[in-house]
């Protein structure tokens, strides 16, 4: 887990310069909880958050790209210091678009890491398309790497860690933390 072997897909993923994440069923396990009151949570992995912070920290950019409006999301990207957030989208690829030509950047140089079919068209335009391990068969099909762990339990901080480790920066963070 967290290292990729094959040179045309490590040539892929070193020309990454901004990951974009689907929210629910990436970020998150999926789920959805709704108490009587009408009040929204959702689970979020500290260690996914924590992958993001280190490869922000590395230069890498991050931005989420979701069909759902919550909160809950809002609270989750400021705290890990997600200034793009891009919610109740319909056309992500139209968005995508739109992020690209605002920041100046080529497909190849993103990433996209969704779940299901709706994220299918950005998953077939950028140059390291990411599937987590529980995302439809039809979105596996199309991805470069399917992550060893699921949504929301760990998929974004592997899928971190194969960013980090084909750009060279896994030695850094190794010796950061003092865990070599």
């Amino acid at each position: 887990m967290g290292e990729v072997t094959d040179e045309r897909l490590l040539n892929k993923i070193r020309r990454v310069k901004l990951l974009i994440l689907d929210v629910d069923g990436v970020l998150t396990d999926g789920r959805i909880i709704i108490d009587d009151a009408g009040a929204e949570s959702k689970n979020f992995d500290v260690r996914d958050g924590h992958g993001l912070k280190i490869l922000m920290r590395y230069g890498i950019e991050v931005a989420l790209l979701t069909g759902r409006r919550s909160q809950v999301v809002e609270h989750r990207a400021a705290e890990l210091g997600i200034a793009e957030v891009h919610q109740g989208t319909w056309n992500k690829a139209e968005v995508f678009a739109e992020i690209l030509q605002r920041r100046n950047l080529a497909p190849e140089e993103t990433a996209y890491a969704g779940d299901d079919v709706v994220d299918i068209p950005v998953l077939r335009q950028v140059g390291f398309a990411v599937a987590v391990a529980d995302a439809t068969p039809e979105v596996r099909h199309v991805a470069d790497y399917v992550t060893g762990c699921r949504g929301g339990r760990g998929a974004v901080r592997e899928l971190c860690e194969v960013i980090l480790r084909a750009q060279g920066f896994w030695a850094d963070v190794a010796a950061r933390y003092q865990f070599t």
